[in-house]
């Protein structure tokens, strides 16, 4: 079953229970029944019906003898007019629940209807009023016992006093946001609040800082896991290398972003920028290899040739006559660098690795017989260094490519 089908399936059960437990009879059943049909529905997205079932359960819910499922409630209708882009609804709805939650001294859902109005109140561009609605969320979560919830009210609090421009509160409140994410493992937690810090290390010119923060949250969004944000990071990232100087890894990371089919416009228009006022041209790669210690050579390697394996064949087999014309050139690491391309050869889907193969034999073949023979020498010592499923596998690899490319390949 789908998730559309199961969550069929639980409305159709709770509109069956709301039959069962007619309100005037069974008030209490009936009010729980409509909150819970209520959330199903807005997960859903079906929000009209959704707001009618909370509502019902709202009138049903004492808010004085049930303050804490009444607030719930309200915390839930909250949502769905958020959802609706009633604005002005949602944030009266969130007042009153945090409210009756202060009333009943349920903390923890108290900062949650907090932090739900500072999402609406920025929503509203009043980064002003979202930080104080973010304030009294990150007072009331207790980081102890609830890492998460704070960590993301400390972030969304930092968001909001850079958006005022009071970068160095902004910069405290992301920095802990970062710690309690990490400390919490959540990881999409951390990415975003990484990448909300080098916002505010940009902005205050602080670019080593930016370019740390951006390559923290690049890591924290894997680009097979969370694409969006990993695009975003990248392209931030572009933007505060182009600003540092350094502009082959400003390309890499532009090019990486426009990489990502989930990007957003604003991540494309971004990049798109960076490469427009850098140029186009494959090559990079190598030469920022350069510049890195050996250690990060793997993780830079394996994004960007999974950017090379989307490209036309054209722009692959360009890419990989710069990648041998470097390690030629390169003696003394040759074989090392060829084990990290292989690496990461191997880390590719079936079909992407041996597009890749293909591309890299195919500029290989430009070469003379002596430059032929050293990079494939080195190749194959690189391959000796892997595990023997692996070094089988790499060898399969590329004897049937080269096979099928015919002797004119050159390998």
């Amino acid at each position: 079953m789908t998730k559309a089908d199961d969550l069929q399936a639980a409305v159709g059960e709770l509109e069956d229970r709301i039959r069962r437990y007619p309100s005037a009879t069974y008030p209490v059943q009936h009010a729980t029944a409509q909150f819970h049909l209520g959330v199903a529905l807005t997960q859903a997205t079906r929000l009209r019906e959704a707001e009618d079932a909370l509502l019902a359960a709202a009138r049903l819910f004492d808010p004085d003898r049930l303050a804490v499922e009444h607030g719930k409630t309200l915390n839930s209708l909250g949502a769905v007019q958020r959802m609706q882009g009633r604005l002005e609804d949602a944030a009266a709805t969130f007042a009153r629940a945090a409210e009756i939650f202060e009333r009943s001294r349920s903390e923890a859902e108290r900062g949650a209807a907090v932090f739900n109005l500072g999402l609406v109140r920025r929503e509203q561009d009043d980064p002003t009023g979202a930080a104080r609605s973010f304030r009294e969320a990150r007072s009331v979560f207790d980081a102890g016992r609830l890492p998460i919830q704070a960590a993301a009210a400390a972030r969304e609090l930092g968001g909001s006093l850079l958006a005022t421009g009071d970068l160095e509160a902004a910069l405290e409140h992301l920095e802990e946001a970062v710690t309690l994410a990490d400390g919490a493992g959540d990881q999409a937690g951390s990415g975003a609040s990484a990448n909300a810090l080098g916002l505010v290390h940009m902005a205050a010119g602080r670019l080593p800082d930016a370019v740390d923060s951006f390559r923290a949250a690049a890591a924290a969004h894997p680009r097979s896991v969370r694409a969006h944000d990993f695009a975003m990071a990248k392209a931030n990232l572009a933007l505060a290398y182009e600003r540092a100087g350094d502009s082959p890894r400003a390309r890499l990371a532009a090019l990486q972003a426009l990489g990502i089919e989930e990007a957003s416009p604003a991540v494309r228009t971004q990049a798109s920028g960076v490469i427009a006022r850098l140029g186009n041209e494959p090559g990079d790669l190598i030469g920022v290899l350069d510049q890195e210690t050996r250690d990060r050579w793997p993780a830079i390697v394996r994004e960007d040739l999974a950017l090379w394996a989307d490209a036309p064949p054209a722009r692959q087999r360009a890419e990989w006559t710069a990648w041998v014309d470097g390690q030629l050139a390169r003696p003394h690491t040759a074989v090392d660098l060829a084990e990290t391309w292989l690496g990461a050869l191997l880390e590719l889907p079936p079909a992407s690795m041996e597009g890749l193969v293909r591309s890299v034999i195919q500029a290989l073949a430009q070469r003379t017989t002596s430059d032929r023979e050293r990079f494939r020498a080195d190749v194959k010592r690189a391959m000796a260094r892997f595990h023997v499923p692996q070094l089988m596998r790499l060898e399969a690899t590329f004897n049937l490519l080269a096979s099928e490319l015919g002797p004119e390949s050159g390998w």
